[in-house]
């Protein structure tokens, strides 16, 4: 028997974080809902937006397309995200996203497992997440 209780969490109960680029909502983590092994939550990505790379050294990243048109860099080579696709990106591994799409794209994703300490599990390696690449500037969809 478990000691711990289930928890709905609403879109809406969570406020926009918008410091890496994109709409993310971490919804269902240790500090909400008391999750142990991991954490899910939804990127919303509005139509040539983009979230800035970066790399998990403890998690494992698992992304499900729900809607919209995404390009995610994987140790900087490009691939193509539809709705339903799914991705894991293994630990250590650089990646950024960027809605190549005319539409709103959405995409569901989840870590596992947790860092030591929050601040250990995100690592940024770029100056501006929210600025395009030098490889991408001037692109547009």
């Amino acid at each position: 028997m478990t000691s711990q209780f289930p928890r709905i969490v609403h879109l809406d109960e969570v406020a926009p974080n918008r410091r890496r680029g994109g709409d993310l909502r971490a919804m269902l983590t240790p500090t909400a809902v008391g999750a142990t092994s991991g954490f899910m939550g939804l990127a919303i990505v509005r139509p040539g937006e983009r979230i800035g790379e970066h790399y998990h050294p403890y998690s494992e990243e698992f992304v499900y397309v729900v809607s919209g048109e995404l390009e995610v860099d994987l140790d900087g080579v490009p691939h193509e995200l539809r709705p339903d696709h799914g991705l894991m990106i293994p630990v250590d591994m650089r990646h950024r996203f960027r809605n190549v799409g005319r539409t709103e794209a959405r995409m569901v994703f989840h870590l596992g497992p947790l860092a030591p300490r929050p601040e250990l599990g995100h690592v940024d390696t770029e100056d501006d997440p929210t600025a395009l690449p030098p490889e991408h500037a001037g692109v547009t969809s």
